[in-house]
């Protein structure tokens, strides 16, 4: 078990503030708004699909600890945590609403893929609420390097810039808030084994779910067996600029020992993107 580190650990010129945004998404959300490309549009409308109940996860993952939480600054950056968490869950409840409105989809059937798997979770006797916090840490250490991904432009070529904005509004906060869960683990013993294997399990889980759920959508859409689709579901599988490669790197590099979220210094890609989301529109 490794020694309790109380101190915050994101840099000091990093605030965890929420940005109260909305978004027109009405018109993007019936077409194929990422790259014109049915399976990419379908890969990321499934992530939001898990959003709600995830991010409502990881903030009760986190809030759990929360009275173990000595060092003022991190108490004061797990506040922002929950409220930048609790804002994303808002607009992608909107986003899934729109999208199944506009598409035809279940959104009860399409949620439940996600919801049932952590319901298991829950009632099983041998998860514990340290081991749902080492898949906080693990999630949000995918959810920083899509964010890195998002901002610097490598997922996509076109987007629809409504649906884009949204996706870069969410990659940023998800970068300034990286190391939250991070840091409260640390601080309460947490060890690098059990991060490491949570790591495995819950990419996993969350790689084979989000597929499951944008092959449902697919197949509604009657584009599963095309041929563009079938070469986007290798692009992204296999090819050297997919999807899959580009997170290899922050994948490895978490399982590292002596690993932190913040070895990456996203400082300078943070401030670009802070003067386009200027904290006009602070959340209370």
């Amino acid at each position: 078990m490794t020694a309790l580190r109380p101190a915050s650990s994101t840099p000091n010129n990093i605030a965890i503030e929420p940005r109260n945004r909305t978004f027109d998404l009405d018109a993007a959300l019936a077409t194929d708004w990422l790259d014109n490309d049915p399976f990419l549009t379908a890969v990321f409308n499934a992530m939001s699909l898990s959003f709600p109940s995830g991010e409502r996860h990881f903030i009760d993952s986190v809030r759990a600890y929360e009275d173990r939480i000595t060092d003022e600054k991190l108490l004061k950056e797990v506040k922002g945590f929950y409220k930048q968490e609790g804002i994303h869950s808002r607009e992608h409840r909107n986003y899934n609403k729109l999208l199944c409105e506009q598409r035809g989809y279940d959104l009860q059937a399409l949620e439940s893929v996600y919801l049932n798997t952590l319901a298991k979770s829950k009632k099983n006797p041998k998860v514990t609420p340290r081991i749902f916090l080492a898949s906080t840490v693990a999630a949000e250490h995918f959810t920083a390097s899509l964010g890195v991904n998002v901002l610097e432009g490598r997922l996509w070529k076109n987007v629809d810039p409504t649906i884009g904005e949204l996706w870069q509004w969410h990659s940023m906060e998800e970068l300034e808030h990286k190391a939250i869960a991070f840091d409260v683990y640390t601080q309460v013993g947490g060890s690098h084994k059990m991060l490491t294997a949570l790591m495995r399990l819950t990419m996993w889980m969350f790689f084979w779910n989000t597929m499951r759920v944008a092959f449902k959508i697919l197949r509604h859409d009657k584009q599963l067996w095309k041929w563009k689709t079938l070469k986007s579901v290798s692009k992204f599988l296999f090819a050297k600029e997919g999807f899959i490669r580009c997170h290899v790197p922050a994948y490895k590099e978490f399982l590292n020992e002596g690993f932190h979220p913040w070895d990456e210094d996203n400082r300078a890609l943070l401030r670009h993107w802070e003067k386009v989301f200027e904290p006009e529109e602070l959340a209370a």
